[in-house]
């Protein structure tokens, strides 16, 4: 009887894993997202970025140019940099209270995740709450702090905003919990509104948006605008559009760059739609061997200052180590670049809220956590 036993434990643990596998399976197949159909589809074709069978950029951009692809596998496996914090980052936790009617506030969640409140409303962008940026769920880089605040104690929100459809910017599991327990709209460049809708997001509540194109929600002007990228959560390239983003109420403006190489765009989206109180600019993940896809800090700066913007709040960096620079090199260098060119510069520690009217002076918290 207890051979028996056995084996009908064994025979359970079996079944229970070959359910368990079946489920991650499914769950994997569905983060890969959906490809545009029906009006989505025509959409698409129709857009002056879609060149016939994929999006592209109006500065051509290499993803890592040919010749550099082995040196850039070596550095990532076996290169000596510090690439994350030896002791705990700062969380903070953010502070409760509805958004002042006329000003302008924001909180970094950390990477590119943010939540700007302008003019009495809340925009998040680029929400990712969950412990990897990847489609397996024990694999690919893992978060090196955890989140400020769980999703259910987030505040109300008027609009989410997606910029590419890359999984440290785009996370199913996020969107799939926003969309049980809000009724919030999302944002998002043509193409990503299968993935939305694949995952459950009512396609009533998803405003797809090609460059250039403008939607107005809860009172404010929402404008797709270029960016240099790519997209893709498969081996199929450039099937959906990437973006930055203009936030406009009535007095204040906001932009956000998603992920972009620098090109002549910005100065181009400043005068068509600056100045900006506020730029949220991507600094992290940079790399000597993909220039066209990720700015350098210094970059950063230079974009910050086409578009005329105020306040310079970094983002992209500190959460996933996804380059080969060190976990601190970013905002080192980001600092730098912006006393010597006169940039305001506002550095939260993750959950830290920042008023953009009154910005505390960067205190190089971050130095403390990891040798430079």
């Amino acid at each position: 009887m207890a051979r028996k036993g056995s084996y009908a434990l064994l025979a359970g643990a079996a079944v229970a894993a070959a359910a368990a596998g079946a489920w991650v399976a499914r769950d994997i197949r569905a983060s890969l997202g959906a490809a545009p159909s029906g009006e989505r589809a025509l959409r698409v074709r129709r857009s002056p970025q879609f060149g016939g069978t994929a999006f592209r950029n109006t500065v051509p951009a290499d993803v890592v140019p040919p010749g550099t692809r082995a040196k850039v596998l070596r550095e990532l496996l076996f290169g000596k940099q510090t690439r994350k914090p030896a002791v705990p980052v700062p969380v903070v936790t953010p502070r409760s209270g509805g958004p002042a009617a006329e000003g302008l506030q924001v909180t970094w969640f950390g990477h590119a995740t943010a939540l700007v409140e302008i003019e009495g409303r809340r925009v998040l962008f680029d929400p990712v709450w969950s412990d990897r940026c990847s489609p397996v769920p024990l694999v690919g880089p893992r978060r090196l702090h955890p989140m400020p605040l769980p999703m259910d104690r987030l505040p109300h929100l008027d609009a989410v905003v997606i910029s590419h459809d890359h999984y440290d910017h785009l996370d199913m599991a996020t969107i799939r919990e926003l969309t049980r327990t809000r009724a919030v709209p999302f944002l998002v460049p043509l193409g990503i509104g299968a993935h939305l809708e694949k995952w459950g997001v009512p396609s009533a509540r998803i405003v797809e948006l090609d460059w250039e194109e403008e939607a107005v929600i809860a009172g404010l002007r929402f404008v797709a605008t270029a960016a240099r990228h790519f997209s893709g959560r498969s081996l199929a390239r450039n099937p959906t559009l990437w973006s930055s983003w203009v936030v406009a109420g009535q007095r204040r403006r906001v932009f956000y760059t998603g992920d972009s190489g620098y090109f002549d765009g910005y100065a181009a989206i400043g005068a068509a739609h600056g100045p900006f109180d506020l730029t949220l600019i991507q600094i992290g993940a940079y790399s000597p061997a993909w220039p066209d896809i990720h700015m350098s800090p210094e970059d950063a700066v230079t974009a910050h200052l086409d578009l005329r913007g105020g306040v310079f709040l970094p983002v992209h960096w500190g959460t996933f180590s996804l380059s080969y620079h060190s976990w601190r090199d970013p905002v080192d260098r980001l600092w730098r670049e912006s006393k010597d060119r006169g940039v305001r510069l506002a550095v939260p520690r993750p959950g830290e809220r920042i008023d953009v009217d009154d910005p505390p002076p960067v205190d190089g918290w971050w130095q403390t956590l990891a040798p430079a």
